[in-house]
């Protein structure tokens, strides 16, 4: 049977459901258990103003930590998913992902060197990796554009901007070796929230990322017949990739500054949606927002429950599935 090319209503409902069915999991469980039943009963007393099962601590637990932590995973995961897919449609690769501009090594480098400058600052990491990030694309943009146009040359620029930052931070890293575990934990990524203030800081930039990506999918499938093909059909390629490539330059970005840098969800998400749903963008973007978003929710528990009570790196997570699939796609690609 021949895969749909348009959104379905069975397939927002098929994710849906995972989603919720993944939400519900991540806030049951935890180091502390509060029940199924008492979770429920302290729902509905938030939406009738009745009384509460849990007491004041459990109640805090409950939408102080677990809550703002799973809505973060969610945003986090959606925009690392949605970004890969759109960068694969931009450079018609399905390899491609949502560091390839540099973002992930701009920001490694402005935190590491944030960090051994001053160390207390570690409130001011999120904002420091955003501004990093931005400015990775923003030069590999740069460098890009000076070359010459195409996807090609600038993807060659990510490749160069990206090794250059990653020396430049291994170097800081060197010279300054007391400052390496708090560096590489946050290279390893991690979700640890203290409340909404997080969540309520990147979610502009990702509700305006997200939205711009999802209303350019269906161009994606037009620049995937050819620039000639699509100028004619009234599309213009180079405006359609700067709105994508700046989009999710920016989704990307955001996310790291929350997470730090967690790696494959753009990968993975993406060709698990081709998979099931068919390889049209008007299906695999919207539904990559979601399934990043069941993705990482899922992985975060992982990180949370399997040795409990300490905490893996949801990066270490992210890769045990990651690297494997990558490898499975590079084999179905070769043969």
């Amino acid at each position: 049977m021949a895969k749909p090319t348009r959104l379905a209503w069975w397939h927002l409902l098929v994710v849906l459901a995972a989603l919720v069915v993944a939400v519900v999991g991540a806030v049951l469980l935890g180091a502390i258990d509060l029940g199924w039943s008492r979770v429920l009963g302290e729902v509905w007393a938030q939406l009738t103003g009745g009384r509460s099962p849990l007491s004041e601590q459990e109640s805090a637990i409950l939408w102080q930590l677990r809550m703002p932590r799973v809505v973060l995973a969610g945003l986090v995961g959606a925009a690392l998913a949605c970004s890969g897919a759109t960068f694969q449609g931009v450079f018609r690769n399905p390899l491609a992902d949502p560091y390839l501009l540099g973002a992930a090594a701009g920001a490694g480098m402005v935190v590491t060197i944030l960090v051994v400058l001053i160390p207390a600052a570690t409130a001011f990491l999120p904002a420091a990796a955003f501004v990093g990030a931005l400015g990775g694309v923003a030069l590999t943009w740069g460098l890009g554009r000076s070359a010459g146009a195409g996807t090609a040359t600038l993807l060659l620029a990510g490749v160069a901007v990206a090794s250059f930052l990653t020396a430049v931070q291994t170097f800081v890293q060197q010279l300054n070796t007391l400052t390496l575990q708090q560096v590489y934990g946050w290279i390893l990524g991690g979700l640890s929230t203290s409340g909404w203030g997080q969540v309520l800081t990147v979610l502009p930039y990702l509700a305006v990322a997200l939205v711009v990506l999802c209303s350019c999918s269906g161009l994606l499938d037009v620049l995937a017949l050819g620039d000639e093909e699509a100028a004619s059909l009234g599309v213009r390629p180079g405006l359609v990739r700067l709105a994508v490539l700046g989009a999710a330059s920016l989704a990307t970005a955001a996310a790291v500054s929350a997470s730090g840098l967690i790696g494959f969800v753009g990968i993975v998400v993406p060709h698990v949606i081709r998979l099931l749903f068919g390889a049209s963008y008007r299906v695999v973007v919207p539904l990559s927002l979601a399934g990043g978003a069941i993705f990482l929710i899922l992985a975060d528990i992982v990180a949370r429950t399997a040795l409990a009570p300490a905490e893996l790196p949801i990066g270490v997570v992210t890769a045990f599935t990651g690297a494997p699939f990558f490898v499975l796609v590079l084999r179905r690609r070769s043969t």
